[in-house]
Parts: structure tokens; sequence; C-alpha cells
């Protein structure tokens, strides 16, 4: 009798002691959903940037009178620039971009492009740091969208490959009316490739009965459990072939000079044999292009933050954990297409 009234008490306890976590989770959740997701545009401003430093450097290399009149030049300077307005002057804005297999970065750009749109006009310039060894079709296909909305507004597109802009990173940087490129940044690489791990006869080994059922001739031409029939397989390679003609012509449509039949084999080039072959215009880092145009005009770097409130974190999680225990997981390793 002790001992189911002790068990009685612990269980008792243990029960209290959940609650008490549980309702400090949903509270700190309520809270932080009404606090909302903090996000925002960040701006730096380069050019100012640039000028620190180099004030910076020249005040530790001059003598105590040289010191003396660089300080009252720049007050000088400080004063006539109070006294004249900058907002005639042309304006460079930035933004980079860091590619991954899905193109998650988009989410941000669009965001970004959208602001400097409000702001930008035609004299001004925008300049896209690209960084990306390609991945999906549709997430870059979408990334490319958004740096053509700056030039369907008819404002100079200046695109910058520091490392690497291959496939669908490339796709990205044809949008630009100028691309420029480090002397060892890889671009470049114009094709198309899927991956599609079966395991149709592992099962068919063990004896394990794997039924699709699908509506529509070709809605699954190959798939992770499913037979590869060759009616099928013909048709999946037949779909990669209109896609790489579609990146073909997208390439083609703003690099007009190139040509297409010697560069869209899928392979990749380095900085100086892009600028053989047409893929680039210049050989420069993005660095030496900014730092150039410091001298006369204002770089405004944008970035947009996205913070999430604790309770979209808790819902992200419980949804993934949700998403991992499902028949979803089969469905992310089903086939894609990558550029």
């Amino acid at each position: 009798m002790d001992a189911l009234q002790s068990i009685g008490i612990f269980a008792a306890q243990t029960f209290l002691i959940l609650f008490a976590i549980l309702a400090v989770i949903i509270t700190i959740a309520m809270l932080a959903s009404r606090a909302g997701d903090k996000s925002e545009i960040q701006i730096e401003l380069l050019h100012k940037k640039y000028k620190n430093f180099r004030n910076l450097l020249k005040s530790q290399t001059l003598t105590k009178n040289e010191r003396k009149e660089l300080k009252k030049k720049l007050k000088e300077e400080r004063k006539s620039q109070d006294k004249e307005s900058l907002d005639h002057e042309k304006k460079i804005f930035l933004v980079d971009f860091e590619g991954d297999i899905k193109a998650s970065a988009v989410e941000n750009l669009r965001e970004e492009i959208t602001a400097i749109l409000t702001t930008a006009t035609p004299h001004d310039e925008v300049v896209v740091r690209v960084e990306s060894p390609g991945g999906m079709v549709h997430g870059y296909g979408l990334a490319a969208s958004q740096l053509l909305r700056v030039r369907e507004k008819g404002i100079p597109l200046t695109v910058c490959v520091d490392k690497v802009a291959a496939s669908g990173g490339y796709l990205m940087s044809v949008t630009a009316n100028k691309i420029l490129c480090a002397p060892f940044a890889i671009v470049g690489s114009i094709g198309v490739v899927a991956q599609v791990p079966n395991v149709h006869r592992a099962l068919k080994k063990f004896d394990v009965d794997y039924k699709e059922y699908t509506a529509g001739e070709y809605k699954r031409t190959v798939s992770l459990l499913g037979e590869i029939t060759p009616k099928g397989e013909e048709k999946f390679k037949e779909q990669l072939e209109d896609t790489h003609v579609l990146f073909k012509n997208f390439v083609h449509k703003f690099r007009p000079n190139m040509n297409l039949a010697e560069v869209a084999t899928g392979e990749y080039w380095y900085g100086e044999q892009a600028l053989g072959k047409g893929l680039v215009d210049e050989i420069r880092t993005s660095d030496d292009y900014l730092l150039g145009l410091s001298e006369k005009h204002q770089i405004v770097k944008v970035k947009y933050e996205h913070h999430e409130s604790l309770s979209d974190k808790l819902t992200g999680i419980i949804g993934k954990a949700f998403k991992k225990g499902s028949i979803s997981i089969i469905e992310e390793l089903e086939t894609r297409r990558f550029l």
C-alpha cells in the first residue's frame, strides 16, 4: 500500500513538473508571437567605410604637421558636402547573393530588390555579387527574375563573380548589362542534371511490393521506389533536354554574340578562359570595382535580415519533425532537376 502511495505521489509530482514546463513554453511562445517577426532592411554606406580606411592609414603614416593639415582638409570637405545636396549624384546599390542547392537566398533577394526599386533610378546602378554553384531550376529561375526587375526598370545592372557563378548561378548572372569576373573564378556550366536513386530491384529481391497509382501518362516518369521503364526513362531524358533548351535560349537572349554551341556543353571555365569565350565582359574583382566607384559615388549596401519569432521557430521544429516521420521523406528523395 505504501509502495502504491509513493508511486502515486511520484507520478503527481512528475505531472506537475511537466505541466509547469509546458506552461512556460506556451507563455514564451505567446509573448514571442505578439512581438512578431523582426525583419528589416539593413543599410551600410561602403563609400564612407572606404574613406575611413584611407584617412586612418594616412593619419598613422604622416608627421604631426601633416596630420594637422589633413584634419583641416577633412573638416573643409565635410563642410562642403553639408552644403551640397547628394540627391542628384549617381548611387551604387550593392547586394550579395550566396546561393545553395535550393537557392534559399532568393527570399532575401526579392526583398532587397524591392527596397532598391523604391529609390533607384536609371541614373543609378545596381551591383550584385553572385556566389553560387547552381541548384534547383525553379529556385534559380526566380532569382534570375528578381534581377530582371532591375533591368526592366532601365537601371544598369552589374554582376560581379569573385569565386563561382556556375549553372544556376550563371543563369542569374546573364541578366546583367555587364559581368565582371575574378581571374580564377568559375563560370559557365550551362547544362542540366537530375539525380534519381532507385531501389526497386532491392525491394523485388526481398519480395516487397510497391504500387504507385497515377492519373496522366507521364505524371511519374521515374521514381525512387517504382520500376523505371524504358518509356518512362525516355520521357524523362526528353524533359531534361527541354530544360536545357530553355536554359540556352535564356542565355542567348542576353548574350547573343556568344557561341552557344561551344559553351552550352555543361563545361565550366576560369575567368581568363571565360572572357575569351564571351561568358564575361571584364576580368576584375568586385573589391577593385567598388573601390573605384567609391571615389565619385555613394555605395549603399542593402541587406534584408529576417529573424523568426520564437513561436515560428517552435512551429518549424514541430513541422520538420512531422515531415521526417511522414511519407513526405520519399518526396524529398524524388526526382529533382538542377541547373
